[in-house]
């Protein structure tokens, strides 16, 4: 009786050893065993067996298409939004080349549908000194296009194609963008139609466009921008326009380095609205010729105040002579550059400090040519407000020297 233990479990294990030495060698007994061990698949999941020429191989398959998590529904969502806005723009230029004559040259950039009615907004550069220009949509429809504006000044031009079932982007604002916020670009790097890239605000700062121009509080972003970004829309997270794409810092390299601009879309607006009033953009001007001031140089002429901008010369017939505004009447050296002191020192406009040219820019790209301003100015040692109607940038083209 005592014998009949010890013969149970030499029976017991002799038959686990056949059966992972055998039947399990064979593949036969593998989901068995996997039930049998508790080694089952991951929920939501299912196994199956493909029968291969060396032996079975067995995966481990999804039962449906994984849903999406918040962040990814935001991403796609604003892809759907705003792709069927965003338009490829294809320039053509002819070129002389000496041994083969004129030579056509192609160059590519993005752009963003505004209305039903075919107007189209991209950057200046994209688009200047084109002998053609073609558009292509997100149906991949190609239309010619027409030139009906463009402004140097602040890098954007307007076109206009003649096409059915447009879809308008959706603009927004610009004012009020903090630094951190999520944004997207839309675009065709490198002609790679139809390309987004996600990032954040970076900051909101004043720089010089691809034509030297100055684009005051343009948006830096991380979000990757390459050739042909150039012109495409900039979204918020509800895929509205914030921004227009213009520019990147590349150290050289003509690819993303983490650090590119937009054109606030406010900016934009004033422009279209300008183009749509007047067929061209009425950028207004106090026609003067100015000079930074900062402490060392308030300190050794003796200004009443360390920053603002100071009157060198102002322009025949312009908005500030005819306020009574006074330039310069003492020549005197900045290094090598001669300069001329004793003119009206600007240091307010409508209550707003002006403490740079970056300062008065912003001030001015909120009014227009004709608005009437009240510009604060020390006149020696005697701080006095001026009304000031804004001239036109553009009947002062003939004059030189740095126009503010």
């Amino acid at each position: 009786m005592k014998l009949r233990p010890v013969l149970l479990v030499l029976l017991l294990l002799g038959g686990f050893y056949y059966v992972t030495t055998h039947v399990a060698a064979t593949g036969s007994a593998g989901p068995w065993l996997h039930h049998a061990m508790g080694v089952s698949s991951a929920s939501g999941a299912k196994t199956s067996t493909l029968s291969e020429p060396m032996g079975s191989l067995e995966l481990t398959q999804a039962d449906a298409a994984p849903a999406y998590d918040t962040e990814e529904q935001q991403n796609i969502a604003v892809y759907k939004k705003a792709l069927p806005s965003v338009v490829n723009i294809t320039s053509t230029a002819v070129a002389f080349d000496f041994f083969y004559g004129p030579v056509p040259q192609q160059g590519q950039g993005s752009g963003f549908i505004l209305n039903k009615d075919g107007l189209i907004l991209t950057n200046n550069h994209v688009i200047d000194n084109a002998q053609r220009v073609e558009v292509k949509l997100a149906d991949k429809h190609t239309y010619k296009a027409q030139v009906l504006g463009v402004d140097k000044n602040h890098d954007l031009a307007l076109l206009k194609i003649t096409a059915p079932n447009l879809v308008p982007a959706t603009l927004s604002e610009s004012n009020g963008l903090v630094v951190g916020q999520r944004v997207y670009a839309i675009g065709n790097p490198f002609g790679l139609q139809g390309t987004m890239t996600r990032g954040i605000i970076s900051a909101i700062r004043s720089i010089r466009g691809p034509q030297g121009n100055p684009i005051e509080d343009a948006i830096q972003t991380d979000a990757a921008i390459n050739p042909g970004n150039s012109g495409g829309p900039l979204l918020n997270s509800k895929g509205e326009v914030i921004g227009v794409t213009t520019l990147i810092a590349n150290n050289g390299a003509d690819q993303s380095s983490g650090i590119g601009f937009a054109i606030p879309i406010n900016t934009a607006k004033a422009v279209l609205d300008d183009f749509a009033k007047y067929g061209y953009v009425r950028r207004p001007s106090l026609d003067v010729v100015t000079l930074p001031i900062g402490p060392d140089i308030a300190e050794q002429i003796g200004l009443p105040a360390d920053y603002g901008i100071l009157i060198e010369r102002v322009l025949p017939g312009g908005a500030a002579e005819k306020a009574g505004l006074h330039g310069g009447t003492q020549r005197a050296y900045q290094g090598n550059t001669p300069v001329m002191l004793g003119g009206d020192l600007i240091v307010g406009m409508d209550g707003q400090e002006i403490a740079s040219p970056q300062d008065l820019s912003a001030a001015m790209n909120s009014h227009r040519a004709g608005d009437t301003v009240t510009v604060t100015i020390f006149r020696g040692q005697r701080r006095m407000d001026v009304q000031v109607k804004l001239g036109d940038a553009k009947n002062q083209q003939g004059q030189l020297g740095q126009r503010t």
